[in-house]
């Protein structure tokens, strides 16, 4: 800013008559999908001394502002609809020429994104980075990895593949299955998920299905958050992390697109995208969809997969304050996929290392005896307004389902590792007909205050659920059920989260973050009379098979028993964010966490649970740093967590259920890092790594003390 107008005065006539010494900034605006927004207002403004230049971007996007003296400069672009973007620390030298390019995203939350240092090409190329607003540990995705280096095929868990520390494994081939994420000893249910930021998860524990929701078609970018986060930071498992799915944004210019893939194990794909640009009174509204069908034989012998699925999202500006999103998507998928989780030693040794399903009826793991069908949707409408005065609103009220309808027969494996005769292993109760299904609606609101020292912020994540459960024996050649199930529940869930926290300003360089979160969730649990293989048995009564009918009931006993179940824990969290430069941060974090016991823990005989287990509860440090170069890139965290109360799983060979118990306290520790290095001529080099431990606490009370934790 000018310190008067005659310094100003001052300043202008040197300019002008000092043609030599100054230089030009030129550059192009575009939209996230690379194409030029046209008409966009771009200023450009001395960081020392002020003198705003404002243009408006040609019909190509471009703009090119001359006669600026050398110094540091920041270029700011607009458009309506799109969010505010900001580059800053831009470098002039005296009869230089300097070119920058400016996205502007379409988000559902039209923000304000500053891009702090001179602008770092490694940075604009990364595959996975954080950012220099970094407070903890995080890797954000970009969309050029996405939508120009990663499979058509890949689901979000081999998108994350190139996060540090981060693995995940498809036996049947790339998005041909449903896959799991693992990190820092961290297994899948030990962190949160989310879809524009909207947490889902499985009701009975919090754990995710990559085949039944987002595939990539519907991913934009995935920002990885790996630490429980801020006070803001939702969901039912933040102690882990957080990764949140970010869909594809509206697009300024219309485009209609058909691709068509194929590749190993006779996969193929044909998909239909559509933009329609800005349209309707006022330009005031734009959508994107997809539509796309996946065939796959997969790896795996008959292991078979088709995916059927599309999304919409209509974006409406109601002013320039005020944007409304709706979003809705679909899934409808078919397979093979046994439940069992792979052939043993013995058979990839007799009949090859992609064995896994038959195509002889006679056999137990005939294909016809095992398949799926899974449907889901998801659908949101969310709002965002700058309420003027530093005041903003965003809130998201939302809704999905998951409905997983499975058939699978049990085969009896002999001790050699093959499996018993089909005689004895497909028999009137040998498989399984089972249901998974729960429908969730939920809202976030958040209410934040700019004030010149700071930012707070409040608000509160509630979600309510209902779910049905069951198991029940079955035949697989007639699928004629049992009368009794292994198990049958209805449960309603809900989860609350109000939170606060405040951003101060400490200095320019200098700001900490403090807040805290009480989570609150609830389950009322139904269970009703079963077999007493998996559950909770007759309910005070006795099985009986009575001669004529040959059918196992329960003579005597209740036909069902209730459970409340109400926890609570509160979760501070702090950190600390430092600019050594305009291209350097540092960052301090301490958080917390917790996760309630799965739905599992009342699955005892006649449901008799003394004693109602306590949350796992989580202690996080996390120090790191984040560095930008023009030509290099390099992003480091250390972290140390501290577990109480947690759970670990087995997987029931006969049934293929996952059964949960306590295990004593563990510590995850190490160092993390990620760089992209600039090559040249359109090549780059990008590198990760990992150096960690995760192990149980030792000690005479722990029975596995020092061991490490499955998955590391």
């Amino acid at each position: 800013m000018c310190l008067g107008t005659l310094l100003c005065g001052i300043f202008a006539s040197h300019a002008q008559t000092n043609p030599s010494e100054t230089g030009t900034i030129t550059g192009t605006v575009l939209d996230v999908s690379g194409k030029p927004i046209p008409g966009a207002g771009v200023t450009v403004k001395n960081e020392s001394l002020g003198l705003p230049r404002n243009l408006v971007s040609d019909p190509e996007g471009k703009f090119s502002v001359s006669g600026l003296p050398a110094g540091t400069y920041t270029v700011e672009a607009s458009a309506p609809s799109f969010a505010t973007s900001r580059r800053t620390g831009i470098r002039l030298a005296a009869n230089g020429t300097e070119s920058v390019a400016i996205s502007l995203n379409v988000g559902e939350i039209a923000q304000s994104i500053t891009v702090e240092g001179a602008v770092s090409v490694a940075a604009e190329t990364a595959p996975s980075q954080n950012t220099l607003d970094a407070r903890s540990a995080r890797s954000e995705i970009s969309p050029e990895y996405i939508q120009n280096f990663a499979s058509p095929i890949a689901d979000y868990t081999e998108l994350l593949n190139n996060v540090p520390g981060t693995f995940s494994v498809n036996p049947n081939g790339v998005g041909l299955g449903d896959s799991k994420t693992y990190f820092r000893g961290f297994k899948d249910g030990q962190y949160t998920m989310q879809a524009d930021g909207i947490p889902f998860n499985d009701t009975n524990d919090p754990t995710h299905h990559s085949w039944a929701f987002f595939p990539s078609q519907f991913i934009h970018g995935i920002d990885f958050d790996r630490s429980p986060g801020s006070a803001s930071s939702i969901g039912p498992t933040n102690f882990g992390g957080t990764i949140n799915l970010l869909s594809r944004s509206v697009a300024y210019s219309p485009d209609i697109r058909a691709t068509t893939s194929y590749g190993s194990f006779n996969t193929r794909m044909l998909a239909l995208d559509a933009d329609s640009g800005q349209f309707g009174p006022g330009k005031k509204s734009s959508l994107t969809m997809n539509i796309h069908q996946m065939l796959s034989d997969g790896y795996q012998t008959f292991n078979y997969q088709k995916r059927v699925a599309g999304f919409l999202k209509y974006q409406y500006r109601l002013n320039d304050r005020t944007t409304i999103t709706v979003f809705g998507g679909l899934v409808d998928l078919w397979t093979n996929t046994p439940n069992l989780k792979g052939p043993s030693r013995a058979q990839i040794g007799a009949f090859g290392d992609n064995y896994l399903l038959s195509n002889d009826p006679s056999q137990p793991n005939y294909y016809g005896y095992n398949f799926y069908h899974v449907q889901t949707d998801f659908e949101y409408i969310g709002l965002h307004s700058e309420l003027g005065h530093g005041w903003r609103f965003d809130n998201k009220l939302y809704t999905y389902r998951y409905w997983n309808k499975q058939n699978y027969n049990n085969p009896s494996v002999q001790a050699d590792g093959f499996f018993l005769p089909g005689t004895q292993s497909v028999t009137a109760t040998s498989a399984v007909d089972k249901l998974n299904g729960y429908r969730k609606a939920g809202d976030i609101a958040t209410v934040s205050y700019e004030m010149r020292r700071g930012i707070l912020r409040t608000g509160l994540w509630f979600e309510w659920a209902y779910t049905d459960r069951y198991q029940i024996p079955s035949d697989p050649r007639s699928w004629q059920d049992a009368f009794l199930p292994n198990f049958h529940e209805h449960f309603i869930t809900t989860s609350a989260q109000p939170f606060i926290e405040y951003e101060y300003n400490v200095t320019r360089n200098l700001s900490a973050l403090a807040g805290l979160k009480v989570a609150e969730y609830g389950m009322n649990l139904t269970q009703f009379a079963d077999n007493g293989t998996q559950a909770v048995g007759c309910l005070g009564g006795a099985l009986s098979t009575p001669r004529v009918t040959q059918t196992t009931v329960c003579i005597g006993g209740k036909p069902s028993t209730y459970h409340d179940a109400q926890y609570r824990s509160w979760m501070p969290s702090a950190s600390l964010r430092y600019k050594l430069k305009t291209n350097w941060t540092a960052y301090a974090q301490f958080a917390t966490g917790s996760n309630i016991p799965p739905s599992s823990v009342f699955d005892t005989k006649d449901a008799l649970v003394g004693v109602l287990p306590h949350p796992t509860a989580v202690k996080t440090y996390q120090i790191g740093s984040v560095t930008k170069f023009n030509r290099w890139t390099l992003d480091v965290d250390a972290y140390y967590s501290h577990f109480q109360n947690p759970y670990s799983s087995f997987i029931e060979p006969i049934t293929g259920e996952s059964f949960f118990y306590q295990t004593g306290p563990s510590n995850t520790k190490g160092v993390e890092a990620e760089s992209n290095i600039l090559i040249g001529r359109g090549f780059s080099v990008y590198v990760n790594g990992t150096l960690g431990s995760a192990k149980y606490q030792g000690g005479r009370n722990y029975a596995n003390g020092g061991l490490w934790i499955a998955n590391t």
